[in-house]
């Protein structure tokens, strides 16, 4: 197995441990779980180039990259709902995976057809934006639960009310752009007559 697979197996492998520590209730959890996931999120920048300078593109790494992508971002918003800091809601979530199924969905149909989908530059723009958001509201519910920061109620009211959900649903707006350019792009291979 090569460098970049072993890269993204070891993202598949972080998920579950920032899971745990995101429910796990010790000194500096969210702390912990923003280092695993902050982890996870650099093997996901480093696997594509490396792959690609090194040319070990693999089919396992088509396959494996993405989903592992999908899962760990879906995971953290999952989370986010049930946090009461982190005013993300289901509507979100549910966008965003909805836009992941139909991406999933027509990345089969393509295979099916003999064509590779590429990430475009919308789906990479898109994952980046919303790994930086949740390493951002990760850093935030660490300051504030794990270390106690004492913030100004209006700064905190800003950042829990507005600011947080404001990134969450810049995310999700360009989770639905990239999702309607693959449907765009792909969407010849739709045939309702088959």
């Amino acid at each position: 197995m090569n460098l970049p697979n072993k890269l993204t197996l070891l993202r598949v492998f972080l998920i579950p441990f920032f899971l745990i520590f995101m429910y796990l209730n010790i000194p500096c959890h969210y702390l912990i779980a923003l280092v695993i996931f902050a982890a996870a999120s650099i093997t996901d920048a480093l696997d594509g180039n490396i792959a690609r300078k090194r040319n070990l593109v693999t089919n396992f790494g088509k396959f494996l990259d993405p989903l592992a992508d999908k899962v760990l971002v879906l995971a953290a918003l999952a989370v986010f709902v049930e946090i009461p800091q982190i005013k993300v809601g289901a509507v979100p979530l549910i966008i965003i995976s909805a836009r992941e199924f139909m991406v999933s969905g027509l990345r089969l149909l393509a295979a099916n057809s003999g064509v590779v989908v590429a990430a475009g530059i919308w789906g990479k723009l898109k994952t980046a934006f919303t790994m930086v958001t949740i390493i951002a509201a990760l850093l935030w519910l660490s300051a504030c639960w794990d270390f106690g920061f004492a913030f100004p109620f209006a700064f905190v009211n800003a950042v829990d009310n507005f600011i947080i959900p404001a990134l969450i649903w810049i995310s999700t707006v360009l989770t639905i752009i990239s999702g309607a350019i693959y449907l765009k792009g792909y969407w010849h291979l739709i045939d309702s007559d088959k």
